[in-house]
């Protein structure tokens, strides 16, 4: 890959992913975020790991025409190879509806404003790349809360399931196009999300560690990224109990704490 865009790069998970990248010297890395100040620290961070070009946006998702027209010229100056949405937020309190409307706004709006951009880029191209025999890439990250709704977060979890289930459709009906969609569904990595956490994050892992295993998992055209393993049997399986004991047993665990403050942390 030589030009990859990644939202949400300016921590966690697109952060480590940049860097991954930028470690093994791609020519040219676009990257956005809420926070100026922390893109500026991952595109100094990025050019000394050995990337040759690294482009900033202070750009929100929930911005549709923003993100497109910031898409479409990326790849005009750089065609794209990968466009990753990763961009993503903690709920916090559940009860407060602005919490609701913005988390499924950025988790599930700003990944579809992010992808169908990178469509239209994908589907404008007459050759394939050799070496994968696509046009291009695209990465979605969801989460492995996506796999079944938790009450301890029903907005993030919903918003989760439906860019993975939307991601695993859009495989399958871009792949005539020679287009490429891998959908991300991590555990609990470290990011400024899980860094408020007080919950129990059981095979909790660091974001690199996670950025090598999507760089491979991408790099083999995998549907479906998921890992810890161990979550992802968990959590397959709770999907397959009836909702009266899965019920039972999601009321046993402890609540999240309040992750309000996270929300602006992408």
């Amino acid at each position: 890959m030589k030009s990859v865009l990644i939202t949400g790069a300016s921590s966690g998970i697109g952060e480590a992913f940049a860097l991954k990248l930028a470690s093994m010297g791609i020519e040219q890395l676009f990257i956005c975020g809420t926070n100026l100040e922390r893109l500026k620290q991952v595109q100094e961070k990025c050019l000394s790991a050995g990337a040759k070009a690294v482009s900033i946006k202070q750009l929100d998702v929930v911005d549709r025409s923003a993100v497109a027209e910031w898409v479409f010229a990326c790849n005009a100056e750089f065609p794209l190879d990968l466009v990753y949405a990763n961009a993503g937020v903690a709920t916090g309190t559940e009860y407060v509806n602005s919490n609701v409307f913005r988390t499924f706004d950025i988790n599930v709006g700003g990944v579809i404003n992010t992808v169908l951009p990178a469509v239209e880029c994908f589907f404008a191209r007459e050759n394939v790349d050799p070496a994968t025999g696509l046009k291009g890439k695209i990465a979605i990250t969801a989460s492995i809360a996506g796999y079944h709704g938790l009450p301890q977060c029903p907005s993030y979890s919903a918003s989760k399931s439906c860019v993975k289930a939307w991601g695993a459709g859009l495989r399958g009906m871009l792949a005539r196009d020679k287009i490429g969609v891998s959908v991300i569904c991590p555990g609990f990595v470290r990011s400024r999300i899980t860094d408020v956490n007080t919950c129990p994050m059981p095979f909790f892992m660091e974001a690199d560690v996670c950025a090598e295993k999507i760089y491979k998992g991408i790099m083999r055209n995998k549907g479906i990224i998921a890992f810890p393993w161990q979550m992802r049997l968990v959590s397959w399986f709770m999907g397959t109990l009836p909702e009266w004991l899965s019920g039972w047993i999601y009321s046993k665990l402890p609540e999240k704490n309040d992750t309000t403050k996270a929300l602006h942390n992408l």
